[in-house]
């Protein structure tokens, strides 16, 4: 068991019985990587950004914790079984396309990112989620946990419900999907 998970495990049972600073630690632990697993999933500049799901998963892990049972899984399992389910929710919505106006017009301008940044930040996320697009869900999954989140085999296994030699047997095989289409686009682009 990692340090991560260690910590984690020291701290559910605090936060489940109310220690506001064992929840407050545990959701600074889990946000980065909910959101890791976010920003691979959603596009950028749409609404509900992947900043917005991964505080909804956050939220929504705080709520379930006082009727979280420990089935042997890490907790971390729990918590991208949470996120996989509000990301599907983000993917709804942004599939109806609605405007949302805003109310207000800021009063001044955002100054920490440029138009030219933002352009490139958004094309970057939206190649490699176009690219990601063409594997199916499990291997898609298997990927974002192994690469973008960091996850060992092991405990990527345990979330998707596998073993480690299927999840690395998945992860080559997603890899030389991307390949692929890689090399392909290349060469019609």
């Amino acid at each position: 068991m990692s340090e991560f998970d260690e910590e984690l495990a020291a701290l559910v049972p605090a936060a489940r019985q109310g220690d506001r600073r064992a929840l407050k630690r545990l959701i600074s632990l889990i946000y980065p990587k909910v959101l890791r697993y976010a920003r691979a999933r959603i596009g950028g500049g749409k609404s509900p950004t992947p900043e917005d799901v991964a505080q909804d998963v956050c939220l929504a892990v705080n709520n379930a914790l006082p009727t979280y049972a420990d089935q042997g899984k890490p907790f971390m399992a729990f918590v991208y079984g949470v996120a996989f389910n509000k990301v599907a929710d983000a993917h709804r919505t942004l599939a109806r396309d609605r405007l949302i106006p805003q109310e207000e017009m800021p009063d001044e301008v955002d100054v920490r990112h440029n138009p030219e940044e933002t352009a490139l930040t958004l094309d970057g996320s939206n190649r490699v989620r176009a690219l990601l697009d063409c594997l199916n869900d499990k291997a898609r999954d298997i990927l974002i946990l192994r690469i973008f989140v960091g996850l060992s085999a092991e405990e990527t296994a345990e979330i998707v419900g596998s073993t480690p030699g299927a999840v690395r047997v998945a992860q080559h095989r997603a890899l030389a999907t991307l390949r692929k289409n890689i090399d392909t686009t290349s060469l019609t682009g």
